[in-house]
């Protein structure tokens, strides 16, 4: 081999040699091989050597070429193993170190509460129905005794999505669905979330849960409605609280009442510790905790009922009101800003 092709194969070998990843080496038989390259420039520069001495001249320098080639295949595929092997021993896991946990879920305390309440009126026979979110003006509000000049209105500060359209802002359109298809007798519960355009605040959100429920057939009573509500209020806040009625006014119920129990911290005494009012409710011993009445006559016109035949009575909770009631929790804004270390406290 010449002189000129027998260094030019010392300085590729010894440059190959010092590569370490395959861009080195594509760089370098570009630099070599390519086009423009110095091997390449050689076997170019041939026409300029003796007529006699090209063959064999030639012969030399396409088998340095190829010899380069196969060289650079074969430290390729030396990185590839290497590189291939380094990654597997970076993913192989170690047996002997102890494991890592997964944190468990907790169920909202809302849909705790929730599942509760729902649990405690089937335990009663109660069914569940639900309703759409987006309802139109006549099941949420005309058809419950509320026409378009009510001043009942002004009480749920709507979101309106059309001119007939809303968001619900109780789930008691779901009576009004349910008693248009179906005949007394009827024992039903409705849960569900609903809108309001309130402030966010301590106590007030524009978006809560309710549970609304009631009960028609032939001779239903007040004393039907005391009875049930008393029991579940007895049942969901596991005690043998005091619950009371004050007369109220709701535009679909006639009569209306208002129902307390008796304040969880103080025991209905009205004081805490060191003879202060207490802060929960305000040193009354009571506090409200949902709204109730019978139905009025005019809602079973509404659905094709005589009210001459049937009756009934109808409730609403916030579902909210007695988580916080429940658990202690004195700001509403808490359910809904997903902070794990209030969420974690719920198993």
């Amino acid at each position: 081999m010449n002189e000129p092709a027998e260094n030019l194969r010392e300085e590729i070998l010894d440059r190959i040699g010092h590569c370490v990843s395959d861009t080195e080496l594509e760089q370098l038989r570009v630099e070599y091989l390519g086009r423009k390259g110095k091997l390449t420039g050689l076997l170019r520069g041939l026409k300029e050597a003796p007529p006699e001495k090209r063959p064999r001249l030639g012969e030399e320098l396409n088998q340095l070429r190829r010899f380069v080639e196969g060289r650079i295949e074969e430290r390729l595929k030396i990185l590839k193993e290497d590189k291939g092997g380094k990654a597997l021993s970076e993913e192989r896991t170690d047996i002997t170190l102890p494991g890592s946990r997964w944190e468990r879920g907790r169920i909202h305390p809302l849909s705790l509460t929730m599942d509760e309440i729902i649990d405690v009126f089937l335990g009663m026979g109660f069914e569940i129905a639900r309703g759409p979110d987006i309802e139109d003006d006549y099941h949420n509000f005309e058809a419950l005794n509320m026409p378009q000049d009510h001043p009942a209105r002004e009480m749920q500060d709507t979101f309106f999505v059309s001119d007939n359209r809303l968001l619900r802002t109780h789930t008691s359109p779901v009576q009004i669905r349910v008693m248009e298809r179906r005949k007394p007798p009827l024992r039903v519960i409705a849960p569900g979330t609903v809108y309001r355009h309130d402030e966010l605040d301590v106590t007030h959100s524009p978006m809560f849960h309710q549970v609304e429920g009631f009960m028609v057939d032939r001779a239903i009573s007040f004393s039907h409605l005391r009875g049930v509500l008393t029991h579940f209020l007895r049942q969901i806040f596991t005690q043998d609280i005091g619950v009371r009625f004050r007369p109220s006014f709701f535009p679909f119920t006639e009569p209306s009442a208002e129902v307390d129990i008796q304040c969880l911290v103080c025991g209905g005494k009205g004081l805490s510790q060191g003879a202060k009012s207490c802060r929960v409710c305000g040193g009354s011993g009571w506090l409200e905790i949902l709204g109730a009445g019978m139905i009025d006559p005019e809602v079973f016109r509404f659905v094709g009922y005589d009210p001459e035949k049937v009756s009934g009575f109808a409730f609403g909770m916030g579902v909210e009101r007695i988580a916080m009631l429940k658990f202690g929790i004195e700001d509403i804004r808490l359910f809904f800003q997903n902070d794990l270390r209030f969420l974690r406290q719920f198993p």
